[in-house]
């Protein structure tokens, strides 16, 4: 299972970071023109905020185990500027025997 978070952390980074170089290469390359595709319709916003509730409960629920067990969190925080599409795979990965 191990394994299967590992490759989880690789696409986390690649398929993410793989669409945005196409919005870099686009057109209209702006942050103005970014936030407003990700809320371009309904469907996108739905995604958008199912992502954003999901970090925001990955978070919480780090921050707890920080208090908790007094665990380093740093380097989740770290994956998650990269995306929540690393950062949730490296928690799992890291912690798959526990």
């Amino acid at each position: 299972m191990k394994k299967v978070f590992f490759i989880l952390c690789i696409l986390g980074i690649v398929m993410p970071y793989y669409q945005l170089y196409f919005f870099l290469i686009g057109d209209n390359p702006t942050f103005e023109y970014f936030v407003s595709e990700i809320y371009s319709s309904h469907p996108i916003s739905m995604i958008t905020w199912d992502i954003t509730i999901a970090y925001l409960s990955f978070f919480v629920f780090l921050i707890h185990q920080k208090v908790k067990k007094e665990i380093n969190i740093t380097k989740y925080i770290l994956a998650s500027f990269v995306g929540f599409s690393l950062a949730l795979p490296l928690y799992l990965y890291d912690n798959y025997d526990r």
